[in-house]
């Protein structure tokens, strides 16, 4: 499953959920690993498909290098992904930082995207985008005494609120690295995410949309992220605003917030929607 390649002149992993489906290739978020998905595998979405997950560079077990985190940067990394894997192309998808790098390279590699699915992001970014990420940002490079502390920190974040669930484990264990003292330090690299994040403010998203004439699925979560009365992270306007703008988009909710819809019952609707779309 764990698999390596030497792409764009960087190490790469992935998991490779082997089927004889057609190929999916998702994205995780900002500051996020390969391990977003487990839910939506322990939900079937494979054999529905073969799932291909990445590691981004700067993130998990993938090259780490000082710089380049533009978003010509990683697009170069997923074409040299499929490139080394013989696909000409695939159905791409992504979740939150990799749904806006889906919408990146359905833009500017057309011929490489069958469809493309993407998960609670959207053209109109945030006002308090700088704000609003910051926290996960600070946490970045800073060891913590043990994996027993640092799961307890997790779960009472705020966008957990009375939520739990142990599948969402196995992306944590990702995250994070063991140092010689036995302290555990988060594998993301907070320089690349910072980089990241300035390069997709900057981008001319708008511009971007009429561009994408693949078939695009956007799910969008319902669900508060934060304490109770906090509203969602993509506001289901801006979502179908995004929508509107696509030339074959379609639009479709999930239940839980921006993290927990990729577990449980978002996890089944998520499921449901792109097994739905990769068979029309």
């Amino acid at each position: 499953m764990d698999r390596f390649l030497q792409a764009n002149g960087i190490r790469l992993h992935y998991l490779d959920h082997a089927s004889a489906g057609p190929t999916l290739l998702l994205m995780p978020g900002l500051t996020a690993n390969a391990h977003s998905f487990d839910g939506l595998v322990s939900a079937g979405l494979v054999p529905a498909v073969r799932l291909l997950a990445l590691d981004l560079r700067g993130r998990g077990l993938s090259d780490k290098p000082e710089s380049g985190y533009s978003l010509a940067d990683h697009a170069a990394d997923v074409i040299g992904l499929l490139d080394r894997l013989e696909l000409d192309s695939v159905i791409l998808g992504g979740h939150s930082y990799g749904g806006l790098l889906g919408l990146y390279l359905a833009a500017n590699n057309p011929e490489r995207v069958e469809k493309l699915v993407v998960i609670d992001a959207a053209a109109e970014m945030h006002p308090d985008t700088r704000r609003l990420i910051q926290p996960a940002i600070d946490r970045l490079g800073k060891p913590v005494p043990s994996w027993e502390t640092y799961l307890a920190a997790v779960k009472v974040m705020p966008f957990f609120h009375q939520w739990w669930d142990p599948a969402i484990e196995s992306y944590f264990r990702a995250d994070i690295e063991t140092l010689p003292s036995g302290q555990v330090v988060s594998r993301s690299s907070p320089a690349a995410i910072t980089e990241a994040v300035e390069h997709v403010l900057a981008e001319a998203w708008r511009e971007k949309l009429p561009l994408i004439g693949q078939p695009t699925l956007l799910l969008n979560a319902t669900g508060g992220y934060g304490l109770p009365g906090a509203p969602p992270l993509l506001p289901r306007e801006q979502a179908e605003a995004t929508v509107a703008a696509l030339p074959q988009g379609s639009y479709s909710e999930v239940p839980g917030n921006h993290i927990t819809m990729l577990y449980g019952a978002g996890a089944a609707r998520i499921t449901e929607e792109i097994v739905k779309f990769v068979s029309n």
